[in-house]
């Protein structure tokens, strides 16, 4: 079963990654200057954002699809990499 070792440890490879990732964000707006440097991000033209008086609902459209660009393009060229 060294299938399953493989998996579990890519698994726990992504799980740190997210957790590095998060504590990033955290500590991002205790930077002067880092932090304001990221709230465009969610508040693109093309994001839908509804305010009622007792709902309000917001989907990230742009934002999705520019970080889906994004990734997809660092996916590939780490991809391309690795293939060499």
């Amino acid at each position: 079963m060294p299938e399953w070792t493989t998996i579990g440890k890519t698994l726990i490879g992504i799980g740190c990654g997210i957790i590095a990732l998060g504590a990033l964000l955290v500590m991002l707006d205790r930077i002067p200057g880092l932090g304001s440097g990221l709230s465009w991000l969610g508040k693109l033209p093309g994001d839908i954002s509804i305010k009622r008086e007792n709902v309000s609902f917001y989907f990230p459209i742009a934002t999705s699809i520019l970080l889906s660009i994004f990734l997809s393009l660092i996916f590939y060229i780490l991809g391309w990499l690795f293939r060499r």
